[in-house]
């Protein structure tokens, strides 16, 4: 167990990272933080996009916040940034069959194509039955073509759902469990069950760049350090107990090492490792996203957010300025292109000009594009982003314990009940810290 005063060396710098290296930190444990890019964040991490006009920069990625995102606003809270918080109530497309449909309210819903009046009747009680579940357990067993067909029938669940699953997890939806659409209907109608309305999504003024910013700052303040550009080769238990961390450039011994990557890095990190840890850990299967950031001229639609049903080359039209000002990004629209995929698919390796010439190509199919109106494109990749959520994935999933003392997983494959996002990941740190971390005990003398 982790006490006030001792040592603490994290590997990576995303959210997991930054997240307990500020609550650690804040307890009174030196930090130590190793990240192999030279800024903070992970997949939340901001960038520039060159323009004529000067650079836009914002979230590599796309991110929003919910109005029930509990763990990322007490976070934000306590580096003073949740009150800037700018709401906004955002609109959501369709498109299918060539045919794109606004779907943001019951009305709009009643008049989706493509779907007849009983499909959409048993899609709506669908959603009403993932919002009212509350064992997710009793769903990772259950395969989750069998579920939504049982719930929304064979028309609902080949025209609506499949492009959906085969969106977000390809050719593995088929091996996806029941509580991950369970997970998604719960995100996607928190906002409604907390008595709003609309949908409505919120961003920090300067995004994740403002963010990780200031919580930087606030590391330093605690005295943590940060370790950029630093990739960690070895992490070895050592025989008095402690850890040694092997970099790049040296070497580093502390009394505990939190590691925050995903388990098949981890287990090439620590050579140590006994063989059923090791195998438990290569064994969970990734996600990965190669995602377009594209800057035009003019907006494209109301829509934050475009489902797309039809075969295109990426998954989903994500609008990030009917969210966020359009000043926020030098008066431009921005808008994201992300193809969920898999970790040795093709595309990762594809040049970039051949991506966005394919990714423009499928824009136009939607939208209305002329070549003028595109100011910049920049590709963004990630071989392992979410795993894949099988068949009792919970009983699956590596544990915090790693076998070695001292050394920690502590890594997205172990947000079991939840789709990825960064209030998930910030709730994860910081739970996972209830089990390594040793509380004061409180005193009996007032």
């Amino acid at each position: 167990m982790i006490r006030p005063g001792q040592s603490v060396g994290i590997v990576g710098g995303g959210w997991l990272g930054v997240t307990l290296a500020l609550r650690l930190a804040e307890a009174g444990v030196v930090v130590t933080m190793f990240e192999a890019a030279t800024e903070l964040g992970g997949l939340a991490a901001a960038w520039s996009i060159p323009t004529p006009t000067g650079d836009v920069t914002w979230d590599r990625y796309y991110h929003v916040t919910l109005a029930s995102d509990s763990a990322l606003r007490r976070l934000l809270a306590d580096i003073g940034l949740d009150d800037t918080i700018a709401w906004t109530s955002t609109k959501t497309g369709y498109f299918s069959d060539g045919r794109l449909s606004p779907v943001s309210t019951p009305r709009e819903f009643l008049a989706l194509p493509g779907l007849s009046p009983l499909a959409k009747t048993r899609l709506a009680a669908t959603i009403l039955r993932g919002r009212t579940v509350r064992d997710w357990r009793t769903l990772e067993a259950v395969r989750v073509e069998r579920w939504l067909t049982r719930w929304s029938g064979a028309e609902t669940f080949r025209r609506f759902w499949v492009p959906l699953l085969e969106a977000k997890l390809g050719d593995a939806w088929p091996d996806a469990n029941a509580a991950f659409i369970w997970a998604t209907i719960q995100r996607l109608t928190a906002a409604r069950r907390s008595g709003i309305r609309d949908e409505r999504f919120g961003a920090v003024p300067g995004g994740y760049a403002r963010v990780l910013a200031t919580l930087a700052a606030h590391l330093a303040g605690l005295g943590a350090t940060v370790r950029l550009g630093t990739q960690v080769a070895q992490v070895r238990q050592r025989a008095d107990a402690g850890v040694t961390v092997t970099t790049d450039a040296t070497s580093e011994d502390f009394d505990h090492v939190i590691i925050t990557t995903t388990p098949r890095v981890a287990a090439a990190l620590c050579p140590q490792l006994d063989d059923a840890t090791r195998a438990r850990m290569v064994a969970v299967r990734y996600r990965g996203v190669v995602c377009a950031s594209v800057v035009l001229r003019r907006p494209l639609s109301p829509f934050y957010l475009t489902y797309l049903m039809d075969d295109l080359p990426f998954t989903a039209i994500v609008e990030m300025t009917t969210m966020i000002p359009p000043a926020s990004v030098g008066g431009y629209t921005l808008v994201y292109l992300p193809r969920y995929c898999a970790p040795d698919d093709p595309m990762f390796d594809a040049p970039d000009a051949e991506i966005e010439a394919a990714f423009l190509a499928g824009l136009r199919q939607v939208h209305v594009v002329a070549p003028d109106d595109v100011v910049a494109v920049r590709i963004a990749r990630a071989r392992e982003v979410f795993p894949v959520p099988v068949l009792e994935y919970s009983e699956l999933v590596p544990p915090v314990a790693t076998g070695l003392t001292g050394v920690h997983l502590v890594s997205s494959a172990q947000i079991v009940n939840a789709t990825l996002n960064v209030n998930e990941t910030v709730g994860w740190a910081e739970l996972a810290l209830t089990e390594l971390v040793v509380r004061p005990v409180p005193s009996t003398h007032q």
